[in-house]
């Protein structure tokens, strides 16, 4: 990496099989990492893990800022149920995440037991493998995972033609998975705790082949089956873990939890932002973290996405593409979202052709209001929203 008077002038990359490296030049570089990897590389300022309140003035910031305390990851695997035995081997450490306990949690993480994410009230959840009939919430009240096969089910066999599918397929991305260990960015533990992330999530599809209560009072499901062929490993867990929380730019604008809360706002209409580049909406939702924090869950409004949220402060030509855009660690937890994140990717690729055509820098364009109308018809023709009608948040 060659960065000159904060531009970036080239960007080296290394095969992961065979280790040979190229050299890349352009006049702008996107950071799409999962975890903001060439804000350091580049030497751009950012923040990572949780802002002091006397920083962001959020309500649900801690008093004192920790880089170390991150959103926990999950490393998820997909399933359904044939007949046969399925089990897989038990794992060498298997009794020791028997026995983990997290002192909120009110259960071993191995169960069907997890805090509510909004009243932190421990409560057991079900799993009703292949149910007959389905059960959904109405997410205002409902935070949707009481019955885990449901949750994350990504084919419902009843939706197919008969005979299609003999089972459901779940994808569990569960509260039992978050891994809690330690975080994965700027450490050199980074390896060992990925690895024990998904020891954890290994450790979890054993119990439930093995000692899940069942409904009708047994104990496991050995016809589970994990579905390597469906993520593309042998194992049958995902390639990569489930990362929720990025290093974040420090930004021309950084969104808090004031500019979206509906407490905080006094409603829960939609929070405008004056030069919006895309819409998200999900409640702020952040998972136990690495430094000990039980769930934190606001309502949140519909959201827009600013412009300056893009822009880093001093950075000329690297524009963030994912989860590293400029927010906080609480309102990351609302616009870590799938659909936010594919937004803020888009207005990124936009925005970046906007300058080569016009020969400007991200920053001279969020300072010129005319600059930043035409680069907003260019996204509307884009097909991207750049503003909710009145919906309101929950």
């Amino acid at each position: 990496m060659k960065v000159v008077d904060g531009v970036v002038r080239t960007v080296t990359v290394a095969d992961p099989q065979t280790g040979a490296q190229s050299v890349i030049t352009a006049e702008f570089v996107l950071d799409g990492t999962e975890t903001g990897d060439l804000l350091p590389l580049t030497g751009t300022e950012y923040v990572v893990g949780t802002e002091a309140r006397s920083d962001t003035g959020e309500p649900s910031a801690p008093d004192v800022a920790d880089p170390a305390n991150v959103q926990s990851i999950a490393w998820c695997f997909v399933f359904d149920h044939a007949a046969g035995d399925h089990t897989i081997a038990r794992p060498d450490d298997y009794d020791d995440w028997r026995s983990f306990e997290l002192p909120y949690w009110g259960a071993p993480m191995l169960s069907f037991t997890a805090p509510d994410p909004r009243t932190l009230v421990p409560e057991q959840r079900t799993m009703i493998v292949n149910p007959e009939q389905d059960v959904s919430g109405d997410p205002r009240f409902d935070a949707g995972d009481r019955d885990l096969w449901q949750f994350r089910r990504i084919a419902a066999r009843q939706t197919f033609t008969d005979g299609l599918y003999d089972s459901d397929i779940v994808l569990a991305n569960w509260p039992q998975l978050d891994y809690v260990g330690g975080s994965i960015i700027d450490t050199d533990e980074r390896a060992r705790h990925l690895a024990a992330a998904k020891a954890q999530s290994r450790a979890y599809v054993h119990w439930l082949q093995t000692e899940a209560p069942r409904p009708d009072g047994g104990r496991g499901w050995p016809g589970l089956r994990l579905r390597g062929d469906l993520v593309g490993t042998s194992d049958g867990f995902a390639q990569a873990p489930y990362i929720r929380e990025s290093r974040r730019i420090k930004a021309l604008t950084t969104v808090r939890e004031q500019d979206i809360s509906v407490a905080s706002r006094g409603s829960g209409a939609p929070a405008r932002f004056d030069a919006s580049v895309g819409v998200g909406m999900y409640r702020i939702a952040l998972h136990p973290s690495t430094g000990g924090d039980n769930y934190i869950d606001v309502e949140s409004a519909p959201f827009e996405i600013p412009l300056g949220a893009l822009v880093p402060v001093r950075t000329q030509n690297l524009i963030p593409a994912a989860k590293n855009i400029g927010t906080t660690h609480i309102t990351n937890g609302a616009y870590r979202l799938h659909p936010v994140e594919w937004n803020v990717g888009e207005s990124a690729g936009e925005l970046t052709a906007f300058c080569l055509d016009r020969g400007l820098s991200p920053q001279q364009v969020a300072a010129e209001p005319a600059l930043v109308d035409q680069l907003q018809r260019r996204l509307v023709e884009a097909g991207v929203e750049l503003h909710w009608p009145e919906v309101v948040g929950y």
